[in-house]
């Protein structure tokens, strides 16, 4: 455009030289008019370039803005997908767990009746073996009691025996150290005379000093009815080949048990029913045979004294 307005100039720059006033008047109104119009769309080219750049910034900026939002669209579409993803994988999970739990709570609840009817088993055993217990306490208390009462019983009786023990030696005083001995031993008192007090040898009838200390002994014994009494007859190894009629040491020991529970009979207040008479022969020794001394404490009457147990044997029967 600009070099187009410049050659127009120059021709009539050229015919001006050749040309009438008029006509380059004309030519020179013409040229302003072409100039100002050149600079009328000098402007307009201008204005129009202003607003191409204009519009190609607002281009690239909407394509900018258009490459954003389709960057977003599908960070959005990946967005919606993931988050999609994960609702169905939860409503998944939802299902699961839900038939997870009815089948769970199905089985706690089958578990927990099961539980009840054990405990409440357990309470019944636990109120029945109470029950067991308690029996068993008051069956302990009353064993407890008669226990009691049967060490009273039995501390009674030792203290008796003790007494009757005390009243046999002080009344037999007087054959001390001829063969007779009084001691107490588990529960009984044990009266041991030698045969030098009470018989000669090979006889079964008792001399005058042994029955004097049978007599007093059976009248201790009289005033004790509640004492069994058990007359033993001993002797040594000696085979015995006295009186015919005897067979032998075991019956010589057993008739002269005989003839102390006959001496004690005499006494009327001792009753027959507590006396007892047996013979042991030679096999109860008390020292050896192998010495005349140890022969003559073998050659022995022993009379046991033994309480009568039958309040005690009731109080064990009742524990």
């Amino acid at each position: 455009m600009i070099k187009k307005t410049l050659l127009i100039a120059i021709g009539l720059m050229l015919l001006s030289s050749c040309v009438s006033k008029k006509i380059y008047t004309d030519l020179e109104d013409k040229y302003a008019n072409l100039k100002k119009e050149n600079r009328s769309l000098t402007d307009d080219v201008e204005s129009l370039s202003a607003d191409k750049t204009k519009l190609t910034n607002d281009l690239n900026s909407l394509q900018s803005a258009y490459d954003n939002a389709v960057k977003e669209r599908d960070q959005l579409r990946s967005d919606y997908a993931a988050t999609k993803s994960n609702l169905d994988n939860l409503k998944a999970s939802y299902t699961a767990l839900e038939k997870n739990s009815s089948e769970e709570i199905t089985k706690n609840s089958k578990k927990n009746r099961e539980l009840l009817a054990q405990l409440e088993a357990k309470e019944q055993a636990l109120a029945a073996e109470s029950a067991r217990l308690n029996k068993l306490k008051t069956e302990l208390e009353n064993r407890s009691k008669r226990v009691a009462e049967l060490e009273s019983v039995i501390a009674a009786k030792d203290a008796n025996m003790r007494a009757l023990k005390d009243a046999i030696s002080k009344a037999l005083t007087n054959f001390e150290g001829k063969g007779l001995t009084v001691e107490q031993r588990d529960g009984k008192v044990y009266i041991s005379m030698e045969n030098k007090l009470l018989f000669q040898s090979g006889s079964w009838s008792v001399g005058s000093e042994g029955r004097r200390a049978v007599q007093q002994l059976g009248n201790v014994l009289a005033e004790n009815p509640d004492i069994a009494i058990l007359i033993e007859g001993h002797t040594d190894n000696v085979p015995y080949k006295g009186n015919a009629q005897l067979s032998g040491n075991w019956d010589l020991s057993t008739k002269r048990a005989t003839a102390i529970v006959n001496i004690l009979r005499e006494n009327n207040a001792i009753n027959p029913e507590s006396l007892t008479a047996a013979g042991r022969g030679e096999y109860a020794p008390v020292a050896s045979n192998d010495t005349t001394e140890g022969k003559a404490k073998n050659r022995r009457i022993e009379v046991i004294l033994t309480p009568k147990l039958d309040e005690i044997s009731k109080l064990l029967n009742e524990i």
